[in-house]
């Protein structure tokens, strides 16, 4: 760890002994009943971090291929009971709490069934597809009064926090323009196979992928304003092509995604929002994120994929219009701890104690608007309206 890096209170010895111990403290209550739906991957990450909690107890795991939930409770040592489908695990099981870790195109499905029967619901990102399918897995959590928070754990991150104070703070006077995105150079995402890159599966490639972190990002510090129109753009050159598949260049054939996507997006109060998210291109970054207001600037340090922390200190900046002169200031860059950890620890505690879950769909339908409006729009050749009922 960079001996640069701040830790908040300043005690670097007491922070990570809170933020990485290895055993919570005893727990002699009655444990929560989690389940997963989907087994791949991501899924992963979720049982790690649940089987280091002694007040949940992973009962049962699903996924639609034949044997995969079998084999994925045995490589975690998991003793439960698996299942085919979403629907025969919720009907079986007394369930507080699921995961569901499925394709893109199935998280509406899977969240709105299980929400209906009385379970709360933490949801990998992309919250999903469309905006309908965004107002709907809303209009469920509301209707079923459980807990709904969509899987976007930089939000743990200090970093992240100091950014949203920061531009909360009023600091940087009016903001009015926001330049975001990121992305690989190459890392269009086909390890495990086509589930990512198929439009039966994925609905969405990067747009959806990486690109609803530097939307949350950006959207989360602002305060979430209401997106009105988007004018969007996607491209498939680099996933349509079989030389950018080692060993698999059938792939490109099964290609139906964007693996680049570029929005501008006029938001409520107004903002406007320059973005553009990328699997694959010829240069290192498409740019910092950049906060522009009345009184200062904001720059933050580009990532391939917002998913973890900030790489490196941001900085703010001030011109005097009538010297020229430029000055600048960086903020202090915080260790970061296992955010993945704090996202599932968060969840839990906001189903134990009924509390605010860290990321809620009444604000994500927003970020989920602006992906579905770049894609509506990059289709029809035009700008589009974002339209959102009340929910």
């Amino acid at each position: 760890m960079a001996n640069d890096l701040a830790v908040p209170g300043g005690d670097k010895q007491s922070f990570f002994a809170k933020l990485f111990k290895k055993k919570e403290k005893p727990f002699t209550g009655e444990k929560m009943k989690v389940g997963i739906i989907g087994c791949g991957w991501i899924a992963g990450s979720h049982v790690v971090e649940y089987k280091k909690m002694n007040d949940v107890e992973i009962v049962a795991v699903a996924d639609l291929v034949e044997g995969k939930a079998e084999k994925f409770a045995k490589k975690y040592g998991l003793k439960c009971r698996t299942y085919r489908s979403h629907k025969e695990l919720i009907d079986n099981e007394k369930l507080d709490i699921v995961s569901v870790c499925t394709y893109n195109k199935t998280h509406a499905e899977c969240t709105i069934y299980a929400l209906n029967a009385g379970v709360n619901v933490m949801c990998e990102k992309p919250m999903c597809v469309t905006t309908e399918e965004a107002v709907a897995m809303a209009k469920a959590a509301k209707e079923s009064g459980k807990k709904l928070s969509i899987g976007f754990q930089p939000r743990m991150d200090p970093n992240f926090q100091e950014l949203k104070k920061v531009v909360q703070s009023g600091e940087l006077g009016k903001v009015y323009y926001v330049q975001t995105g990121g992305g690989r150079t190459n890392g269009i995402p086909t390890p495990f196979g086509t589930s990512f890159i198929s439009e039966e599966t994925a609905g969405i490639g990067a747009v959806g992928d990486i690109g609803c972190y530097s939307l949350d990002l950006v959207l989360n510090a602002l305060g979430y304003p209401k997106p009105l129109t988007v004018s969007g753009y996607l491209n498939d050159s680099f996933g349509k092509d079989p030389k950018t598949y080692i060993g698999h260049p059938e792939y490109a054939d099964k290609f139906g995604v964007d693996d680049f996507a570029a929005g501008f997006v006029r938001l409520e109060g107004g903002i406007c929002l320059d973005f553009r998210i990328a699997w694959a291109m010829n240069i290192n970054t498409p740019g910092d994120t950049l906060f522009f207001g009345t009184k200062k600037a904001l720059r933050v340090p580009s990532t391939p994929c917002w998913n973890g922390s900030i790489p490196k200190a941001m900085e703010l900046s001030h011109v005097n219009q009538v010297t020229g002169l430029l000055t600048k200031k960086k903020i202090k860059r915080y260790a970061s701890p296992n955010v993945f950890y704090l996202k599932i620890r968060g969840f839990v505690d906001a189903v134990r104690n009924n509390t605010d879950v860290s990321a809620p769909p009444e604000q994500i339908i927003y970020n989920q608007a602006i992906i579905d409006g770049i894609v509506r729009s990059a289709r029809l050749g035009k700008e589009v309206e974002v339209i959102l009922p009340e929910i």
